[in-house]
């Protein structure tokens, strides 16, 4: 059992297990059948994605806040996907952002929450 994330533009990795989409929008360009479920409440606010790309938030504050939006508004999201988690054995999140390991994605954040006690 375990998490893995990927972005949705890159080839896909092998063994994704269940893949679940964690964006608010749709990608382009992305056919349905790369994904099997769509969680868009996984995603940050538009508010919140807004602030960090156009505003200058800060990343801490930026992941601070997210952090806050899924376990305090939306705790909910945490226990679907850990109940896919137990369901598939693996479960892949996915979102836009490539990402080398200098840059930010709230994927991987997401993922930090997903497997902290």
């Amino acid at each position: 059992m375990s998490f893995a994330h990927a972005s949705i533009y890159e080839p896909e990795p092998e063994n994704t297990g269940l893949r679940v989409l964690i964006m608010r929008l749709w990608p382009r360009g992305i056919r349905k059948q790369r994904i099997d479920v769509w969680m868009k409440d996984a995603a940050p606010t538009r508010e919140l994605l807004n602030a960090y790309h156009h505003e200058g938030l800060p990343w801490d504050e930026f992941e601070a806040r997210y952090r806050r939006e899924i376990l305090h508004d939306r705790p909910h999201v945490v226990e679907h996907l850990r109940r896919m988690e137990r369901e598939h054995g693996r479960v892949t999140l996915f979102c836009y952002e490539r990402m080398p390991p200098e840059e930010h994605c709230h994927r991987v954040t997401l993922l930090a929450m997903l497997t902290e006690a």
